[in-house]
């Protein structure tokens, strides 16, 4: 099932996921520069990718141009890995607007992926081959061919079967967790996207385990749990900085808005409007006006569904309201502002003015081949129509909806639509109709209701899932602790015989050279132990900060390393001075060598 939401929300993850790539325009510069010194295929190769893929968000004309390019110097160098990875970044590239219902992107995007799945086939790139298939199951998942997605995802993971790549394996978990989310299939969508994690963990890549808990983030975003939504993708944030990379700081901006919508999921409406406000400060702070245009989205969309569509209207005739509107017009999407205004004036019963939008927004859905957004364009306007008193035209409209939401699985939408037209039939006295309509309405609710029972034992099973991470988790530890503690205490025994061995020499009549030796590396092991305790014990008090732990270090050096020279100074000379000792040694080796001879003879 695919859950129904209101209009125009659709858009912020297209533009979260352009602006995510995107770069200041001195960065696209630069690369043009760079691109003009550069002389290998390799290179150009390189920063055409760079280049065309960023540009998809500042300028679609720059970035195809770039895009093709990119393809005619790979096909001139005729080598087979530059070809294929062109294909692949070219497909990426248009994937970026096919998640935005432009059906003629998402089916360039998957023409680029089959080209290059194709060469990588005859080349025998197995790497490539999986990389080709996991980018055709996404872009499927995009455009909601759920059983074309998970039949890709599928053929990747037969492909990287024969691999020693855990790296790629653990992207091969994560599609298909995304293609079984798709049919909700929903615990084992969570079995997948742990075993990536467990993959990324044993593989300590930072990129691996952000992706993974993202994944999580939104698996959790899905069965409702927000919290744990939100914490994976703090986690995944935090990891950000550790992936080293160079569009760290624009992601940052992002990921900050995501969490923002995380909590207007919760109805947490203060802290989630203050991590968008946030996310438009930071993109103020690096001078990048696209940056702050998922966050403007954010609040739009904010404002509508917490039911103040005057508080909306303002904010959309505000400066932040026309500068979204300014990014819209440019990416050939003024559809979507008239339908913002009209469903803002329908809420506000300002029909005249709804109708106006509604009808000019019109021309742009039925161009748009994205069947769900058109679904809930339809559904906006049956709305309106209701409202105004034009019976017949809602009934209609919401007859079309309700085969198409069927069609597609939007049961929450289905269920509106029947309660709609149960009204709408009783205005008309058609009570027959009304009765059946009504009765659909129940069936429906209660499918939901049933799905809402699985949604509750996909919970306790994430739930019982987690738990055995986390104990598994603190098994380990407790085993490391274990282990940690038997070689403190080897160590300990160690520093004990090498001072009683050192006390013992005392006795005998060795060279001083060898007792200072020996006492040097005894006193060195005990301090040098001392240290080891104490930082082993100061992440407490520190925190892990690299100024603190250095005051921290300093001071105690500053104590122990004069005890640690003034007392080896006074052992070993009190060991290399002192006669009584030697003599002590000698009644000890005439006692057992004596015995030793006697017994021989």
């Amino acid at each position: 099932m695919v859950k129904f939401q209101r209009p125009i929300l659709f858009l912020l993850l297209l533009i979260a996921s352009l602006v995510s790539h995107s770069q200041l325009s001195v960065i696209v510069d630069s690369l043009k520069s760079a691109l003009e010194n550069t002389t290998t295929s390799e290179e150009k190769v390189e920063l055409l990718d760079n280049l065309s893929r960023t540009l998809m968000s500042v300028d679609l004309k720059e970035g195809e141009k770039y895009g093709k390019e990119l393809i005619f110097v790979a096909e001139e160098s005729r080598d087979r890995e530059l070809m294929v990875k062109a294909y692949i970044s070219n497909g990426i590239r248009c994937s970026y607007w096919a998640g935005a219902g432009n059906i003629s992107f998402a089916n360039q995007s998957i023409s680029y992926y089959k080209k290059a799945l194709e060469i990588a086939k005859e080349s025998r790139f197995e790497k490539y081959v999986v990389s080709a298939l996991i980018q055709l199951a996404a872009v499927h998942l995009l455009i909601l061919e759920n059983d074309n997605a998970m039949d890709y995802a599928n053929q990747a993971s037969s492909a990287v079967s024969i691999l020693d790549n855990d790296s790629l394996q653990s992207r091969v978990f994560l599609i298909q967790g995304d293609a079984h989310l798709a049919k909700n299939s929903k615990i084992q969508a969570l079995r997948f996207y742990l075993s990536s994690l467990r993959l990324a963990e044993r593989l300590k890549s930072a990129l691996l385990l952000r992706e993974s808990y993202l994944k999580l983030s939104n698996f959790y975003a899905g069965i409702g749990d927000h919290d744990r939504a939100i914490d994976y993708y703090v986690m995944a944030f935090n990891k950000l900085e550790e992936t080293k990379a160079k569009n760290a700081p624009y992601q940052k901006v992002v990921d900050i808005n995501s969490i923002g919508n995380l909590y207007a999921a919760k109805k947490n409406y203060d802290i989630s409007i203050h991590y968008h406000e946030k996310s438009i400060r930071m993109a103020d702070s690096l001078n990048f006006p696209n940056l702050k245009i998922p966050a403007y989205l954010s609040l739009l969309n904010e404002y509508l569904e917490g039911n103040k569509p005057q508080k909306a209207l303002e904010y959309f005739n505000s400066t932040s309201g026309k500068n979204l509107q300014d990014f819209l017009s440019k990416f050939r999407m003024s559809g979507i502002i008239d339908q913002a205004y009209g469903v803002i004036y329908t809420n506000l019963n300002q029909l005249d003015s709804a109708g106006y939008y509604l009808n000019k927004a019109a021309p742009f859905f039925d161009k748009n081949n994205n069947q769900t957004q058109k679904i809930n364009f339809d559904f906006q306007q049956a709305r309106y129509y209701n409202k105004n008193g034009e019976n017949d035209k809602a009934i209609d409209l919401l007859l079309q909806v309700k085969e198409a939401a069927i069609h597609i699985g939007l049961l929450d939408l289905t269920e509106k639509v029947a309660k709609e037209l149960d009204t709408l039939y009783t205005k008309k006295k058609d009570f027959k109709l009304a009765s059946q309509y009504n009765s659909m309405y129940h069936i429906y609710k209660d499918s939901i209701q049933q799905l809402n029972k699985e949604k509750e034992l996909a919970q306790v099973e994430a739930q019982d899932e987690q738990d055995r991470i986390e104990r598994i988790q603190q098994e380990e530890a407790e085993a490391k602790r274990r282990r940690n503690n038997i070689q403190y205490l080897a160590i300990t025994i160690g520093i004990v015989v090498l001072f009683i061995a050192l006390v013992v020499l005392g006795m005998f009549k060795v060279s001083a050279t060898t007792i200072k030796m020996i006492g040097f590396f005894a006193f060195l092991m005990f301090f040098e132990f001392i240290f080891l305790i104490f930082k082993k014990n100061i992440y407490s008090i520190t925190k892990g900060e690299p100024w603190k732990d250095l005051l921290f270090m300093i001071g105690l050096a500053a104590v122990l390393l004069p005890l640690h020279h003034w007392l080896e100074h006074k052992v070993i000379k009190y060991l290399t001075s002192h006669n009584r000792l030697t003599a002590a040694g000698y009644h000890i080796r005439s006692k057992i060598f004596g015995r030793t001879k006697n017994k021989e003879q």
